[in-house]
């Protein structure tokens, strides 16, 4: 199964990351879903068209990678479960305590190597020694990328929404005005013709009776 990408974070910043080419889309993705990961430790999956955005919160990191939506859960997380072990394993506790100023350039061919190992693992590759430990991953929730918006975004998207609502609805209330205007002008016009019409007829009336 394809990860085209991976990343280990601390917050909201990236300090490790991998991908293939041509993968650079996710980029962007994957920075708005960092910025609103909660501090706590969680494990979440994102929806992203035929993708999946999967990450384990931790202690202040964030393991994050992106897979085929169709080929389940199980490996990505086998995978990032990984990748904390083995980066938590070769950091050093001044690396980890100060992870933002910290170089950990050395790990970016160890986070590649195991992109590529789990990403073409046979079924009976060791990899699933990891996937077996790894069976409550089922009850990991999955959400759409679209959810992870700003609750600033969502007001001002519904602004934009009312706004057009209300525009509608005041160029419905003038037509139906016009509407009304153009209806009391006809049947005025149609009394003012039928009074003028009986005035005529009692006129011919009196001169011919007269």
């Amino acid at each position: 199964m394809p990860i085209p990408l991976a990343l280990i974070a601390s917050g909201s910043t990236v300090i490790v990351e991998s991908h293939e080419a041509g993968s650079e889309r996710f980029l962007a993705a994957a920075s708005k879903i960092l910025d609103r990961i909660p501090p706590n430790s969680s494990r979440l999956s994102y929806a992203f068209e035929e993708w999946l955005f999967h990450y384990v919160s931790e202690e202040g990191f964030v393991y994050l990678c992106v897979a085929d939506g169709e080929g389940g859960r199980r490996l990505p997380f086998a995978f990032l479960s990984e990748v904390q072990k083995q980066f938590l394993a070769q950091s050093s506790q001044a690396q980890l305590q100060d992870p933002t100023v910290a170089d950990f350039s050395s790990f970016h061919a160890v986070l590649n190597a195991l992109r590529q190992r789990f990403s073409n693992a046979p079924q009976s590759d060791p990899v699933k020694a990891a996937q077996a430990e790894l069976g409550a991953v089922k009850d990991i929730m999955t959400q759409n990328v679209e959810q992870i918006l700003s609750r600033g975004e969502r007001i001002e998207l519904l602004m934009d929404r009312t706004g057009e609502a209300a525009n509608q609805s005041l160029a419905f209330r003038r037509r139906a005005k016009d509407l009304r205007r153009s209806m009391w002008w006809k049947n005025t016009k149609v009394t003012a013709m039928a009074a003028f019409c009986a005035i005529v007829f009692v006129l011919l009336m009196y001169s011919y009776f007269s």
